[in-house]
């Protein structure tokens, strides 16, 4: 018989949205049960943020060994074990694990249960030998990647993000189908460790960016040797040999086939809503995710969404501060509601890619009267010393200064759009950004300098000439 508990707040998935509420809905001394089915710290620790920036920590360094003559160091070709490669990959999650383990969460007074769950009505969730019937419910069971429905797919080994990272032998030649942030960012760490890597983009790689910016990472992944083939559809994948694949794509020069050694699936996410059984809850659902209101509510009351299966974003920090809006109305009755316009994202190439807010195309499709702000990276001291002088900043701005929108490509892009991100968020405006002071030499000039240049034609301007004339007969 199941034993039967009665917390205020069940939330299903150990990920980063639910490991967040957990947390928070305890340090006020709330009830909690948290179930997960995998592995704590969901797909952010364990096959996604963490292990992706670590093999990209590491395919950096191997750069940074062949490119030192700028520097006056001589240029090395690095040894690469992809065995010890893959074990600082998994020795950086070790580290971060305890963080997000059962232990921690019990001690701060949460209830983990480790099972599958599904809602047996709309007040009750099943896990394992436990009832869960709690005043609220929350979903943050994440997404999984996409599989995309490709002739052949079933018949031959692929790799997702979720099994790359197990890799211990260096791939030969790994074709990537996706050439969105993820397929970007482990398409230029592959090569520099080392393969060779083809990515297949049926439409614009990083398509959803500012096609300015994105341009610039392109051209350098390319230069890199990295072999990126846009507007180019994926008909079949067979198996070539033993061990190698074989891909048919389909390009405006006719179809084409492509060997290789590896395959990566790097073709989008989907919500992980299988398996809750949730139209016994009562809860609405498609493709995209949970249906949520603006406040994160499903169709039943009593349960919210988080995260990736709630159908925004799919970010981590997304994740994160859903969970913020959600504990202000679980504890609180507090009425926040979700506002991504001042939500940031970055691609983790080289150059990094970072947004936040309105691109120029955005600004023109609403009918927004813009100035468009610049300031390259070869300008700033910094970039000078360190050798790093691509890339810019490109500020939207309306007429009167408002600050509408930031994209950056360039080193410490990741950084950098923190300060615009905060200045979207609490609606600052270029007066503001051009009147702080910047320690020098920072990187983070560039922005200041953007911003600057939306003042630059006032000088000459005869009114403004006049009155200084008028004021130096003061002495």
């Amino acid at each position: 018989m199941a034993k039967v508990l009665t917390p205020d707040i069940c939330i299903i998935g150990a990920g980063s949205g639910g490991l967040s509420v957990a947390a928070a809905s305890a340090a006020f001394g709330v009830p909690v049960v948290l179930i997960e089915k995998g592995r704590m710290g969901g797909d952010c620790l364990n096959y996604g943020c963490v292990p992706s920036k670590a093999l990209i920590a590491a395919a950096k360094q191997a750069h940074m060994m062949r490119h030192g003559e700028k520097f006056g160091i001589g240029a090395v070709e690095p040894e690469i074990d992809f065995r010890k490669v893959n074990g600082h990959v998994h020795g950086v999650i070790e580290a971060i694990a305890p963080n997000d383990s059962v232990g921690r969460f019990s001690a701060l007074g949460v209830h983990v249960i480790q099972a599958e769950a599904r809602f047996k009505d709309d007040r009750t969730v099943v896990a394992g030998d436990f009832e869960i019937c709690a005043r609220r419910f929350v979903v943050a069971t994440g997404s999984s990647p996409l599989v995309p429905p490709i002739e052949g797919i079933d018949s031959v080994d692929y790799l997702t993000n979720e099994s790359v990272f197990d890799l211990k032998r260096r791939p030969g030649h790994l074709i990537v189908i996706g050439g969105g942030p993820i397929g970007m960012e482990l398409a230029q760490a592959h090569r520099r460790l080392g393969s060779r890597v083809t990515v297949l983009e049926a439409a614009k790689a990083l398509g959803k960016d500012d096609p300015e910016l994105a341009a610039l990472v392109l051209r350098q992944i390319r230069a890199e040797g990295v072999d990126i083939r846009e507007n180019a559809k994926v008909a079949k994948v067979e198996k070539r040999g033993k061990t190698g694949i074989r891909v048919h794509i389909e390009t405006d020069g006719g179809r084409k086939t492509i060997d290789g050694t590896h395959l990566l699936l790097a073709a989008g996410r989907a919500a992980n809503a299988a398996g809750l059984d949730l139209e016994k809850a009562g809860i609405d659902y498609d493709a995209k995710g949970l249906k949520v209101t603006g406040r994160l509510r499903t169709t039943n009351r009593r349960v919210y969404a988080v995260g990736d299966v709630a159908g925004s974003l799919q970010f981590t920090h997304v994740a994160n501060y859903h969970a913020g809006i959600v504990i202000r109305a679980l504890l609180f009755r507090l009425p926040a509601r979700e506002r991504l316009r001042a939500m940031p994202w970055v691609t983790f190439t080289d150059p990094e890619l970072a947004h936040v807010g309105m691109t120029e195309a955005d600004a023109v499709k609403a009918g927004v009267k813009i100035r468009i702000l610049r300031w390259p990276y070869a300008e700033n001291d910094r970039a000078q010393a360190e050798r790093r002088t691509e890339g810019h900043i490109k500020v939207v701005a309306d007429r009167r200064g408002r600050i509408l929108g930031a994209t950056i490509v360039g080193a410490n892009a990741a950084e950098i759009i923190n300060m615009w991100a905060l200045a979207l968020s609490k609606g600052l405006n270029l007066r503001d950004v051009a009147g702080y002071v910047a320690p020098y030499p920072t990187m983070s000039e560039i922005g200041k300098r953007a911003a600057i240049t939306y003042f630059a034609g006032v000088a000459g301007k005869p009114l403004v000439r006049r009155l200084v004339r008028f004021l130096r007969l003061f002495g």
